[in-house]
């Protein structure tokens, strides 16, 4: 239960208090915890107890998440005493950032991946012990749980115990699927302890067939990345919010037959022929290019993650992104494709935060395409090659993001990518690096949005995380610009030139939807029935995924149709070639709180409005 030996714990942090994105950007919870100042102060009258079964053991929910229950108790307890949960359970080894100040000091050389006010049980201030029950997920280690007492601003370690891993902590957990550089591929990436050395990794998939349920599968072998602490660019990723991410796995699924349902399941092969397999799921092939069906896309940004258990790390930090992710699983059904445009976890250098992430949305990302952007809290770090000078990663510097989710980007380094599904054409744009006219990325969102054929994919649609368009978020109005310094000098020529229907962001908090717009002036006086000719694009921001919510102007501008200050996602529905509905969902009940629908045919788009005009010739 209680260490044999008493800790110092001594001067680790560097706290990551990160340069904000925003004036109202929260604080990474982890980060408040001032572990500097904690010392070891085991009492003998403290304890802490924890099962010691083997967690994901029988009905343990598949084996990948476990419900522990804890109880701890001690003859002083106090309102700002704590509860935390550590993996590896082995918090005071490893290689630790700052020098000891004796021989013999232990260190404390890691977060805790979450924890809880040890008053969250309602009878622990009166009789001085209490209950707490904790959801762990398969992280590939084993865990302690530590009660504290001083508060996070001075802890004091009073209590201590180990728990045992899961029953497999190398198994495979958590696939993320994306649609890969053509339509008829689909990647599968997941998590695991496993090293090739160790087993090798591979998905077994085939076509769903009536009767069956399942064809003659084929295996498809995984490659395999990983990272360490030197690939981290400052602290706290490079410190105390380090912990091992695994090893990521990647298997491609090709030559895929439009709109048929595959089933699939990750696997590793041990040396003597056994194999660890994963969970099974299933999923629904891309369409092709230009094909008519229905098709509906998720778009949103700016999640971040939360705790079913009740721990408070997050409770201020991303209130709403639960409510975002238990409605899109409930709808699961009823949507083909997801984009998460930037700012998923907000790990902010804290690494463990990216395996909960996985799990949280495993239920989405597993069933449907889950693709991603990048936003400030996965990239911007100085002096590291990113548009933004700003500390808003931890460290991370794009790093996470990069390894831990596929995206069909031709540079993985390079947050830009294009996806085409059905009638769509996606163009993910990269706002954490220079998108100005005479950069890659310009060049790269011409390319896209110029070789599109728009009388087979009419509806092309624009995203990236901070917002290059249009906000009236409260900041923005104060710098005067309602958008990112130089947001949209240099785009929104070519959003005007090549017909951009509509154009998604994040990064603002809340959710706004624009008139059609060039140059800061509406092009047409209908706000939500759209039909013939576009004389210009539709902005949306749609950052309120989850994350703490962001105040506008008091002063509405007049190139702003619906605004709401609340958590939620949009969802684009393309019923065929001439009809698109658009719909922002709130994320507490998944009813329709806006819409728009544009009706039109391919002479519309090709009808000449101001500065999308080719030049003409007299001849005859």
């Amino acid at each position: 239960m209680g260490m044999a030996h008493v800790v110092v714990l001594a001067a680790v942090l560097a706290m990551a208090t990160t340069v904000s994105a925003s004036p109202e950007a929260g604080v990474q919870p982890l980060s408040k915890i001032a572990i500097h100042k904690a010392t070891v102060e085991l009492h003998g009258s403290a304890y802490v107890r924890a099962s010691a079964l083997l967690l994901g053991d029988g009905d343990q929910q598949e084996g990948d998440t476990a419900t522990v229950t804890v109880e701890y108790g001690w003859q002083n307890p106090a309102t700002d005493d704590w509860i935390a949960v550590f993996s590896p359970s082995d918090f005071i080894s490893g290689s630790c950032p700052n020098p000891r100040r004796y021989p013999t000091e232990p260190l404390l050389c890691t977060a805790p991946i979450k924890y809880q006010y040890a008053n969250f049980s309602a009878n622990y201030l009166y009789w001085g012990k209490g209950t707490i029950q904790f959801q762990l997920i398969n992280q590939r280690s084993d865990f302690s749980f530590a009660l504290f007492t001083g508060g996070l601003e001075n802890p004091k370690l009073v209590g201590l115990t180990k728990l045992s891993p899961f029953k497999n902590p190398k198994a495979p957990v958590f696939p993320r699927l994306a649609q890969g550089k053509t339509h008829d591929e689909m990647a599968v990436t997941w998590t695991s302890g496993y090293d090739v050395g160790e087993a090798y990794p591979f998905v077994e998939w085939g076509m769903v067939t009536s009767g069956s349920g399942g064809g003659n599968p084929a295996r498809t072998p995984a490659g395999t990345l990983t990272f360490n602490r030197g690939s981290m660019c400052g602290a706290p990723a490079r410190t105390i919010g380090w912990r091992d991410p695994g090893f990521i796995h990647t298997a491609f699924m090709r030559g895929l037959w439009p709109n048929k349902e595959y089933f699939y399941k990750i696997g590793h092969e041990l040396p003597d022929g056994t194999v660890v397999w994963g969970k099974p799921y299933t999923f629904r092939a891309p369409p092709t290019p230009g094909q008519s069906s229905l098709q509906r896309v998720i778009v949103f940004g700016d999640m971040g993650k939360a705790e079913r258990d009740g721990s408070n790390e997050y409770a201020n930090y991303q209130p709403g992104s639960l409510n975002t992710t238990d409605a899109l699983v409930k709808d699961l059904d009823n949507f083909d494709m997801v984009f998460h445009i930037g700012d998923l976890p907000y790990a902010n250098g804290y690494i463990s935060q990216w395996d909960q992430f996985t799990a949280q949305v495993a239920p989405i990302s597993a069933r449907k395409p889950y693709m991603i952007a990048s936003g400030n809290h996965e990239r911007d770090w100085p002096n590291t090659g990113g548009f933004f000078d700003v500390e808003d990663s931890g460290g991370e510097c794009g790093v996470l993001a990069e390894t831990m989710y596929y995206y069909p980007a031709e540079n993985r380094a390079n947050f830009w990518y294009k996806v085409d599904y059905g009638m769509f054409r996606f163009c993910v744009a990269d706002s954490e690096h220079d998108w100005r006219e005479g950069t890659p990325q310009y060049k790269f969102i011409e390319e896209c949005l110029s070789t599109v054929d728009r009388k087979h994919q009419p509806w092309l649609i624009f995203a990236a995380h901070r917002v290059l368009g249009y906000s009236s978020n409260k900041w923005y109005a104060e710098q005067g610009s309602f958008e990112e310094p130089e947001g949209r000098e240099s785009l929104q020529k070519l959003w005007q030139r090549y017909r951009v229907d509509l154009a998604f962001f994040g990064h603002v908090h809340n959710y706004e939807r624009t008139c059609p717009l060039y140059q800061n002036q509406c092009v047409s006086n209908e706000r939500s029935r759209y039909s013939g000719t576009m004389n210009g694009t539709i902005f949306v921001v749609a950052g309120g995924g989850g994350s703490h919510l962001n105040g506008y102007t008091s002063a509405i501008p007049k190139w702003s149709v619906f605004r709401d200050r609340d958590y939620g996602f949009t969802k684009l529905t393309a019923f065929n070639h001439s009809s698109l509905l658009f719909e922002y969902k709130r994320s507490s009940d998944g009813k329709v709180y806006d819409n728009l629908t544009i009706h039109r045919d391919y002479r519309d788009v090709l009808g000449c409005v101001h500065d999308s005009c080719f030049p003409t010739t007299l001849a005859t």
